[in-house]
C-alpha cells in the first residue's frame, strides 16, 4: 500500500522552492495558496488538498507519485509467535489471547444452552 509522505513532500517543497529563488510568500503569489499553510506543509504540520497538490507540483515541477512511499504492513503472524515483542507487549498479546479463549468459551456455552 502506498502513502503519502509528509516528510518527503516538506522537504521537495522547500528545495524546490529554494532551487528557484523563491520565499513562501512568492510561492503563494504563485499558487494561491496561502503563506502560512506553505510554511505548515514544509513543517509537515498539513497535508494540502488534491487540487492544491497539484498545483505545487506544476509550479514546482516534481512528480505528486514521487511523494509517496511504499507502507509496511504489519505482520500479525510475527506477533502471535511472540517475536520481537517487548515483555510488556508478549504480556499484552497473551492476555488478549486469554480473553479472546474466554470470550469464545462464553460463545459455546450460550449456544449450548440456546439448543437445549
Amino acid at each position: 500500500m502506498r502513502k503519502l509522505s509528509t516528510a518527503k513532500l516538506a522537504e521537495t517543497l522547500k528545495t524546490k522552492r529554494t532551487e528557484k529563488n523563491l520565499t513562501q510568500e512568492q510561492l503563494s503569489d504563485l499558487t494561491g495558496i496561502n503563506r502560512v499553510m506553505i510554511g505548515r506543509i514544509e513543517r509537515e504540520s498539513f497535508i494540502p488538498s488534491i487540487t492544491q497538490f497539484e498545483t505545487l507540483a506544476n509550479t514546482l515541477d516534481f512528480e505528486i507519485t514521487d511523494m509517496f512511499i511504499e507502507k509496511q504492513e504489519s505482520n500479525s503472524f510475527i506477533a502471535m509467535r511472540s517475536e520481537a515483542l517487548s515483555e510488556v507487549e508478549k504480556k499484552g498479546v497473551e492476555k488478549l489471547f486469554t480473553m479472546m479463549l474466554s470470550l469464545r468459551q462464553q460463545i459455546l456455552l450460550r449456544s449450548k444452552f440456546e439448543n437445549e
